[in-house]
């Protein structure tokens, strides 16, 4: 019998943690961030990382957890997240993976097992020789004539995911998406996928820039200027939030244009993941500009989860 496991999923600042939280107090769980943001330590306020009020005493795992400087990817998630289910399942509780990285929750619940094309260095130089030659934005549009799905996912500025996913495609002929495919094998696990998200599209842009703003308040400038002084990971580099104001640092705009595009960047963001995430028929949606009362639409979707607990 496979062990029951839920995934709350959404685009950013749609209150996905809250929720995370409410459903670990209903049915006795903790919480496995899928965040790829959320995992490094000295990105906090940025990130929208739980403080530990906002845990109200929930036990949370994959949570700054390595260091900036240190590279990343879906595959050292996806064994560090199995690691964390293994010892939450070990405590009698229900695993719930909270996070809106869509890549990193699909390849863990569909146990996706990665290609392991061919490593071309030649052509791998190239690539990142177009890159020095042409800029970032450039390399991008090659893998977006080539695989637009993929390009959709993965950051310009992401220079080693532009090439690596370029040179699967040299490599093997085939998609990022057609070789996940491929490579999904039976699940390890009973899913119940629950989405958050809002009717009024207008409403979740309005909370992502009140959040940005919120951010600000609580020292997103002081920390994004102690990251800028550290060696950063290209994961990191890419950091929403961070990488805006950078660009303020070094002169290349002002810092109220900066925060200006912090706020375009994450609505864009937030584009991208639910158009990730309305390919997944099994989530079951819901919508808390449906409610006037957030207690009552948290108290409907942990009524929800408990009733399939029950099955």
């Amino acid at each position: 019998m496979l062990g029951k496991l839920i995934v709350v999923c959404g685009p950013t600042a749609s209150g996905k943690s809250d929720i995370a939280v409410a459903i670990c107090k209903a049915v006795d769980g903790q919480v496995i961030s899928a965040d790829s943001m959320q995992i490094y330590n000295e990105m906090s306020v940025g990130t929208a990382k739980p403080d530990i009020n906002e845990r109200k005493g929930i036990k949370h795992h994959l949570l700054g957890h390595i260091s900036v400087s240190d590279d990343y990817n879906v595959t050292k998630f996806v064994a560090d997240a199995k690691q964390a289910i293994k010892s939450v399942m070990s405590d009698k509780k229900i695993p719930v993976i909270a996070g809106g990285t869509g890549l990193y929750i699909d390849s863990l619940i569909n146990n996706t097992a990665f290609s392991d094309a061919d490593i071309d260095l030649q052509y791998r130089n190239k690539l990142f020789d177009i890159a020095k030659q042409n800029g970032n934005q450039y390399l991008h549009s090659l893998l977006k004539k080539a695989d637009p799905r993929a390009a959709d996912n993965i950051h310009p500025n992401n220079v080693k995911r532009v090439v690596r996913a370029l040179e699967i495609i040299n490599s093997t002929g085939k998609t990022l998406n057609q070789i996940e495919k491929e490579s999904i094998r039976q699940r390890d696990y009973d899913v119940l996928f629950i989405g958050i998200n809002y009717k009024n599209r207008q409403l979740l842009y309005d909370r992502i820039n009140c959040r940005v703003d919120k951010m600000i308040e609580n020292g997103l400038i002081d920390e994004a200027k102690r990251l800028n002084k550290m060696p950063l990971s290209e994961t990191a580099k890419a950091a929403i939030g961070y990488k805006e104001l950078f660009l303020s640092f070094d002169g290349q705009m002002t810092p109220e244009q900066s925060i200006e595009l912090i706020k375009k960047n994450s609505r864009n963001y937030a584009k991208r993941q639910l158009t990730w995430f309305k390919r997944n028929n099994e989530i079951n949606w819901f919508y808390p500009d449906e409610f006037q009362d957030r207690t009552v639409f948290e108290k409907q979707v942990t009524e929800f989860v408990l009733k399939w607990l029950e099955v």
